[in-house]
């Protein structure tokens, strides 16, 4: 019989089992230090010959290599820098505050996490445009020579 009861409680079945199978995978893409997501290619977003492990004192890139205006991912080390004015050099932790995903971009004076459209101040790390909750954490860079040095 066609329609009856026990054929719709199995279609009703099928389509809420794929439906929380689909949310379960858009949570995963956003959990904590997950990189999914993420649309740029670590080669793409900063990692460079100075790209080494990310403790304290290593150096991430040159100068050269962080465009004023705008700044370079450093995926392996959670960092991003920027360059907001000649010779000022700025770093932030490189993970979205609202779910965790690696942030994607830094374009003009915006980085961006393309995981939920979240946009923060590349002069300051502050939120231009949620669903970040907070801004970015700052991190430590200094400049050593031609080098950026994390801590």
């Amino acid at each position: 019989m066609a329609g009856s009861i026990t054929d719709q409680t199995t279609r009703r079945a099928v389509i809420g089992g794929a439906a929380a199978v689909g949310a379960g995978a858009v949570l995963a893409a956003c959990g904590a230090g997950s990189d999914s997501g993420s649309t740029s290619d670590p080669t793409d977003a900063g990692s460079t010959g100075g790209d080494t492990g990310g403790s304290a004192g290593d150096a991430l890139a040159k100068t050269s290599d962080i465009p004023v205006g705008g700044g370079k991912i450093f995926p392996n080390q959670k960092v991003v820098v920027t360059q907001p004015a000649e010779g000022e050099f700025k770093a932030f932790s490189a993970v979205c505050t609202h779910q965790g995903c690696i942030v994607a971009a830094v374009v003009k004076d915006t980085i961006e996490c393309n995981c939920h459209g979240s946009r923060y101040s590349a002069e300051d790390g502050s939120v231009k445009k949620g669903p970040a909750p907070a801004p970015l954490a700052p991190k430590k860079v200094t400049v050593e020579g031609t080098e950026i040095v994390l801590g």
